[in-house]
Formats: structure tokens, sequence, C-alpha cells
């Protein structure tokens, strides 16, 4: 250590310390732009009513695209629904009571189906969808739609927020087509195409449109969430379609009388197999009739299309009961008949019952049914060719009694939250608005159809000749056959 200098900056040359200070130097000029990335420039502050504006602008933007969202949904579901209901007329219906005539006149019932899917949609565009569902007054609409006037892609909110108006009148066509397409089932095998025709077309205008206004329109008397007088609760159409066109076909066999040979002469279906489909695909359609009821895809909907197939499968398995029990056998015949008479009950009652409700509803409407079709008919001998008013009359009366009875707050809380709807909710009051809408349902029913019959009668004739009932309406009104059995 005796030969090393003690550190002293007199030491140093001046070349080493002018490069140890050029080094300090550079060590603190490179910490700067570190230090400003470390310390971020300062900004103003934001104002607050800025930023409240533009997180309530994000809400909104948010708000319409759910709401985008979900109109869309409920337009793709009521459009399908719209073509399930059209298939319950044309192929269901039409195979359905094809099936059940006689050979001779297979064509002739199809056609008289696949007839009114055309004449019902012009006499809609015209006038009937705007006597519907136009105006608020209590018994049927105005001219307020008539031509579709107004009726466009944008909501109608007196009927459903969330799907195009254009949409709620093509779904609601669809009813109007298959309900007098229904009648068709009492008069077979004898009502002339042209009467057929006329008929429809003035039992459209004067029964259908007044009864579908009084309880779906806008102000109409028996409306139960439009201000209706007695609020009449039909979810889907069991006074409106079922009713009406059940009672009215019972008038029309009454007026019109016995085919020729009935019932000395045996007449069985000519093909149960064709039947047989008919009844599947009208099952199937039946969800777009009563779940499409809902006007929307949400919870209301799958409420609707569970009670419409258990109501199905209830109402089958008590006819085929009743069947084996008074025959000792069960026929596919009556399971289809059943099937249909539970559909038909459950109608009015989807959107307000629960599963077991529609069960319960589904089997009553089996039973009684075919009593109906077996012993009442036979007491009064009168000649329903197919069974109309036994299953659709009889089926939609006691479905829209029962309905008062089983309704539920807790389903579809119709009358508002918090208030009884039916009988099981302590609302006993609900069966007796029931009574009023079923009793004006056959009422305008037996009236109007008396008054059209007595019109078509004069016009153009309501049956056929003897020699043409006999030869079959396929050749003597349409000049072909449906089967044709030599080629």
């Amino acid at each position: 250590m005796g030969g090393l200098k003690p550190f002293a900056p007199e030491n140093l040359s001046m070349k080493r310390m002018g490069i140890l200070c050029c080094c300090i130097l550079t060590l603190v000029l490179s910490s700067l732009p570190i230090r400003a990335q470390q310390s971020p420039a300062s900004s103003p502050t934001p104002n607050a009513p800025d930023s409240a504006k533009a997180v309530a602008d994000k809400l909104n933007q948010l708000d319409q695209r759910v709401t985008a969202a979900q109109s869309n949904a409920d337009n793709a579901w009521m459009l399908v629904c719209a073509a399930l209901v059209l298939m319950m007329t044309g192929p269901g219906l039409a195979l359905f009571y094809g099936g059940l005539v006689r050979h001779k006149n297979v064509l002739a019932i199809m056609m008289q189906s696949f007839a009114l899917m055309a004449l019902i949609t012009v006499l809609w565009a015209l006038v009937g969808y705007s006597l519907c569902f136009g105006g608020s007054g209590p018994v049927i609409g105005n001219f307020q739609f008539a031509m579709l006037r107004g009726v466009g892609v944008m909501p109608n909110a007196d009927y459903a927020a969330t799907i195009p108006q254009l949409t709620f009148m093509i779904y609601q066509l669809m009813f109007a087509v298959i309900t007098p397409a229904l009648i068709t089932g009492a008069t077979a095998e004898r009502m002339k195409f042209s009467g057929t025709c006329l008929f429809m077309t003035l039992w459209f205008l004067l029964v259908y449109a007044p009864m579908a206004h009084m309880v779906w329109g806008k102000g109409g008397f028996l409306n139960a969430s439009l201000g209706g007088r007695f609020p009449t609760l039909d979810f889907a159409g069991g006074t409106v379609v079922h009713i009406t066109s059940g009672v009215s076909a019972l008038v029309c066999a009454l007026y019109m009388g016995k085919r020729v040979g009935y019932p000395k002469q045996p007449m069985p279906p000519h093909s149960l197999v064709l039947s047989f489909i008919g009844a599947c695909l009208l099952w199937v359609g039946w969800f777009g009739f009563n779940a499409g009821s809902a006007l929307s895809s949400g919870g209301l909907a799958s409420s609707a299309l569970v009670a419409t197939h258990f109501g199905a499968a209830a109402a089958a398995l008590s006819w085929s009961l009743a069947e084996w029990l008074k025959n000792g056998r069960a026929s596919a015949l009556g399971a289809i008949s059943g099937a249909v008479a539970g559909l038909v009950a459950i109608t009015p009652a989807a959107g307000f019952v629960d599963p077991m409700s529609a069960l319960g509803i589904g089997f009553v409407a089996g039973m009684f049914c075919y009593w109906m079709v077996t012993k009442f008919k036979a007491i009064f001998g009168y000649d329903d060719a197919l069974d109309a008013f036994g299953v659709h009359g009889a089926g939609g009366t006691i479905g829209a009694l029962l309905t008062g009875v089983c309704a539920r707050m807790v389903i579809n809380p119709i009358y508002g939250d918090g208030k009884a709807v039916g009988g099981f909710d302590g609302h006993w009051g609900q069966v007796g608005n029931q009574i009023v809408g079923i009793l004006l349902a056959w009422g305008f029913a037996i009236v109007g159809t008396i008054v059209i019959l007595k019109i078509v009668d004069a016009v153009t004739g309501v049956r056929v000749s003897e020699e043409q009932e006999i030869q079959g309406l396929d050749i003597t009104l349409h000049g072909e056959e449906g089967y044709n059995l030599e080629a």
C-alpha cells in the first residue's frame, strides 16, 4: 500500500475529469424520458355531466340492440306459427276430412278447404282484417285498415308491440281461414260448391268478424285485456273459432237434412290412413295455433305449447278409454278424434292454465265429446257427417267453461300483477264471464247461420240434387275423381 497515492481530484488528469463529467451528464439526461413515461402528462379532468351523458348513450344503444334482438326473435317465431296454422287447413284438415268421407266425395271436401284458403285471404286483405282489428267499437271494427292501409312493418302496440303489424295480420288471417273450413265437416257430401263459397263469404263477414272483434279486438264487448264489458278468457279461439264454427255446423246439418240413405245405409270412412295423417298434422300445427297466440317467443309461448300437447294427449286416452269400456277395444278413428277434441278444448285455456290443469281439461273433453258424438247425436238423429259439432262445438264450449275455472294468475296475469284470474285463484266471477261469452257465441252462430242459409238458398241453392249426391260430388261438381282405379 506504501507505493499508492491517496485519491484526490487533483491527482486526476484533466482528460479523465472531462470523461467522468460527460458520463454523469449522459446518465442524467437519459433518465429524463424514462421519468416522462412513468409520469403521464396531466389531462384535463372530465366534466361530470359529459361522463353521465356518455354512459346514458351507451345504455340506450344497448337497450336498442336488445329490443331489436327480441323483435327479430318474436317475428321469426310468429312467421313460423303462421305457416303452421295454414298447414292445419291444407293439408291437415283437408286430409282429415278427406279420409272420413266416401271415396266419391274426397276431392269435393278437399277442394272446399283449399278454396277457402284463397277466398278468405282475399276477403281478409280487402276488409276482413279491418273489421276484426280496426277501431275500438264493442261489436265490430271499422274500415281503418281496409285494403291493408297503414299495415306495414311497424308494430301495432295495441296487439303485438314487438312484431311488425304485417306479421300480426298474416298470423290472424290463418285463423280466419280454418274457422269456416271446419263447418264443411257437417255439410260434407251434399252441399253445392257454389253455395259453399257464397255461404262462407257471408259467414266470414257476418259471424266470424264480429266475434273476433268482440273477443280479441280493442274495446270489444268480450275482450279481457283491452276494455271489454264482460272479459272472456279466450287465448286462441275457443269461442271465436270452435264454438262459432261448431254451432253453425249443427245449424247447417239441421237445415240441409240428412244425406241420402243415412242412417240406414253404412257410410264408413273410405281411408282412415288419410285421416290419421291429417290428425297428426293438425296436432303439430296446433302448436302454432295456441303457442303462437302468445304473440312472442317468451315463456308464455312455452306454457301454451306444453298445455296444448298435454290436453291433446289426455283427450286421446280418455276417448279411447271410453270406447274400450263400451266396445271392448280402442279404434284408430276414436284416438284421433279424441286428440282433436282435446286440442279444441285446450285452445281457450292454453295460455292460462298449468300442465296438470291441461291434462284435466283434455281428459274431460275426450269423455264429453265421445258422449256427444255417440249418444247425443243418436238421440236427436241429426246428420253431422264428420261430427263438426260434436267435436268443435261441444269441445269449444266445455273448454271455454273450464278455462274460467282453471285459469291461474301465475301463468298469465292478464288483469294485472296480483289480481286473480280464474276460479282456482278465487275469482269465480270469471266463470260467469265465460258463460256470457259462450252464450253470445252460440247466439251469433245460430242466428247468423240461419239468416245466411236463407239468403244462399234463394241465390244459388244449398244442396245438390239427389242424383248428384248418389253419383258423388267429385264427378258431378268438379268433373274428376280422387282415385282412377282403372289406370
